[in-house]
């Protein structure tokens, strides 16, 4: 079987020839964060990210980004040693090859370079969203089941996306996210409520817009399934769906007219960003 025959997974920074830039920056918080007397759950939740997160970063698999190194840096009293790696962590970020399996390779190129991108999901959180513990119970619940070592490649693949949100000029991203998204508990309650966390952070940025569809509405212009839309840099719009394992990427004008047009119509009907992160906020005070 193809699963039996996957070997361990390369790290974004085996694939680019920066692992020991990562490495070297993962001893260096354990080591400042012991120093500090925090556990690897009280050091994440003064950052933002779950212990197996912290754990990945520690070990130089998943790539620190920026922020992470500006809070550690103060929050550990690293004396400025931290902010002084962030360009050369920006510039092997920049670097971080995405592999994904060959049917979305077309896709992540194009994500990579896109100027905007839209989401709208109705089954679970999107790919860019995701953190570390929701992306892996995702991928455990997955019918058939996946091999262990398969299930953490596509874990590493899916944040090294996530990358999408460092880069300069900004993209512009925004999301339609169903309400039952927010209370559908994958993994588990305190998995649910890491990931509300990481949907208020990425909330906070300029570039990003996220727009929660309230189940009450009456109407609604998509019942189907879950898209994206994106503009790669000097290019028309596409737009891409996924349905039972089939993936599609749509490029014909009428086609992804007749999807944009639907995606305006469910944010316009969407509660604004402010009352979506009121409504996100009041579902983490219910967990």
């Amino acid at each position: 079987m193809q699963e039996e025959r996957e070997r361990r997974p390369e790290t974004p920074a085996e694939a680019d020839g920066t692992t020991g830039l990562f490495t070297a920056l993962g001893k260096m918080l354990k080591r400042l964060r012991e120093r500090k007397g925090l556990t690897q759950k009280e050091f994440g939740l003064l950052v933002g990210y779950g212990p197996d997160a912290i754990s990945s970063m520690e070990r130089g698999v998943r790539l620190i980004r920026p922020e992470v190194l500006e809070k550690a840096d103060a929050l550990l009293d690293a004396g400025g040693m931290l902010l002084d790696a962030i360009p050369e962590v920006r510039e092997a970020m920049s670097r971080v090859r995405t592999r994904h399996p060959e049917w979305y390779r077309g896709y992540a190129a194009l994500e990579a370079e896109a100027v905007e991108l839209h989401f709208y999901a109705n089954q679970a959180m999107p790919g860019l969203l995701q953190t570390e513990e929701y992306a892996f119970a995702v991928f455990g619940q997955r019918r058939p089941f996946l091999s262990r070592e398969t299930i953490e490649k596509r874990v590493t693949d899916r944040l090294s996306r996530q990358q999408v949100f460092d880069r300069w000029p900004s993209p512009v991203v925004s999301y339609v996210l169903e309400e039952v998204l927010l209370d559908r508990p994958i993994g588990g309650p305190a998995i649910l409520k890491g990931q509300l966390l990481n949907l208020l952070r990425v909330g906070e940025m300029r570039n990003v817009a996220i727009q929660v569809m309230p189940t009450r509405l009456e109407e609604h212009p998509n019942l189907d399934s879950a898209f994206n839309l994106l503009t790669p840099k000097k290019h028309a719009q596409v737009a891409y769906t996924e349905s039972q394992g089939y993936p599609r990427l749509i490029t014909d004008p009428e086609e992804v007219r007749k999807i944009a047009d639907r995606y305006g119509i469910m944010r316009a009907m969407a509660l604004p960003p402010k009352d979506s992160r009121a409504l996100i906020e009041t579902k983490l005070e219910e967990l």
